[in-house]
């Protein structure tokens, strides 16, 4: 298969968010891509400029001749698991997320990469 524009974003590159408690809104990077980056308003509104922001770094790149990277393998992990929680943080979670007018894994999403991060 030829390595191609349409080759690269359709790989699983991973997406960070996190908060910008100084100015508001969400700052987005794919850590394999570097530089790729973007600020938005909301999480929602940050995954579909990340993907702006991939598909012109990958075309510099390739126009350029540069290496990219792919996204490291994780085939052990399915991204994926089942976790019980309370009604009550449940409904927290949804009251949020839709608030945040994203879907709960979305908003969920964000709060395990904010964590992870510290």
């Amino acid at each position: 298969m030829e390595k191609n524009l349409e080759y690269y974003m359709g790989l699983p590159y991973r997406v960070e968010v996190v908060k910008d408690n100084e100015e508001g809104g969400y700052a987005l990077r794919c850590p394999e891509l570097p530089g790729c980056v973007t600020c938005a308003a909301t999480v929602e509104e940050g995954l579909a400029m990340i993907e702006d922001a991939k598909r012109c770094w990958l075309t510099a790149a390739l126009e350029d001749g540069l290496h990219i990277p792919e996204p490291v393998k994780l085939e052990e992990y399915s991204g994926q698991f089942k976790l019980r929680i309370p009604r009550s943080l449940h409904r927290q979670l949804a009251q949020r997320s839709s608030e945040e007018g994203i879907s709960m894994n979305q908003y969920c999403l964000y709060l395990l990469s904010k964590g992870a991060q510290q």
